[in-house]
């Protein structure tokens, strides 16, 4: 009965490393026990081939992080199903995009959660509010493809644009050529909602406390001056660590925001509501010569009122 359920539900293992410690030094018999009980408790396709790790052994960098299988989850349940087995085995997770990440934010030794196979629908379009409410493995392009017949864009365009996963420009809080006109990912998500690395119900999380997990309210309250002083005031491009500014009280509390950038640790995102805005009707290229680097710098700052 096991042999026929694996052979159905395509759990293939071979010799990776894993269980138990988290890192490679677990048995084979510890692999297939996780493969196994990730295949009984989850509904998508467990996969612990040497192939399927080869496949996600890198990202668009340089580093090489043999992971110990892969999981391609169905939905919210199936995430948190997957993240209950990997828990109970010792497991480190990976929630993993399109892997185009340049500084091997999306390698690991653990199972990597694949939201690309699954979890790629464009789940509403509200043309009239200007969001859409959108599952971690949508590729940006298409969804501008389909809120484009309404006139309407998502404002940040990394160059992946082509391939690049909403998730993955949520975790990375993605800017683009245009986010100087329109912000980075971070200003244009309005929630998000993350089922938890250590269990309990889902939190939808937006502005206000709402939803917080227990304790996070004490913590910025305890730190208001530290987070004050801490984080330099009018720079719009601030993507480094956890953006706890987000969560001052003159910043609106706002803990989609600050989720944006984490790059996966607070937990997996499973859906978000972002911000679209209104395409522009004729797009237009000017070029600018410079006698040197210094100095495109420095006249880049007389640019920005323009919104390029």
């Amino acid at each position: 009965m096991a042999e026929q359920r694996e052979q159905k539900r395509d759990v293939r293992s071979e010799r990776p490393g894993g269980p138990r410690g988290g890192g490679p030094g677990g048995t084979r018999r510890e692999t297939t026990e996780l493969a196994r009980a990730l295949a009984t408790a989850v509904r998508g396709e467990v996969d612990f081939s040497a192939a399927a790790r080869a496949l996600n052994t890198m990202d668009a960098s340089n580093y090489r992080r043999v992971p110990v299988g892969v999981f391609a989850p169905r939905d919210a349940r199936d995430v948190a199903a997957g993240l209950a087995v990997c828990r109970d085995h010792r497991v480190p997770v990976l929630a993993r995009g399109a892997g185009t990440s340049i500084a091997g934010q999306a390698t690991g030794v653990g199972v990597v959660f694949d939201l690309t196979r699954h979890m790629r629908s464009i789940v509403s379009v509200d043309a009239e509010a200007r969001t859409a409410v959108v599952q971690p493995g949508v590729v940006l392009d298409d969804l501008r493809d389909a809120v484009r017949p309404h006139g309407l864009t998502f404002g940040p365009d990394p160059s992946t644009h082509n391939r690049c996963t909403m998730g993955g420009m949520i975790g990375n809080n993605s800017c683009g050529s245009h986010s100087v006109a329109w912000g980075t990912t971070a200003d244009n998500v309005s929630q998000v909602s993350v089922v938890r690395y250590g269990g309990g119900a889902p939190l939808r999380l937006g502005r206000g406390w709402g939803e917080a997990p227990r304790g996070l309210r004490e913590l910025i309250d305890a730190n208001l001056a530290l987070l004050r002083t801490g984080f330099p005031a009018g720079l719009p491009r601030l993507i480094s660590g956890y953006a706890l500014d987000a969560l001052l009280p003159e910043s609106g509390t706002d803990l989609a925001r600050a989720f944006c950038g984490s790059e996966g640790t607070l937990g997996v995102l499973t859906e978000a509501t972002v911000r679209l805005v209104e395409s522009p009707p004729a797009r237009a290229l000017a070029i600018l010569g410079y006698a040197d680097e210094s100095a495109a710098a420095e006249a880049a700052a007389g640019l920005l009122p323009y919104g390029p």
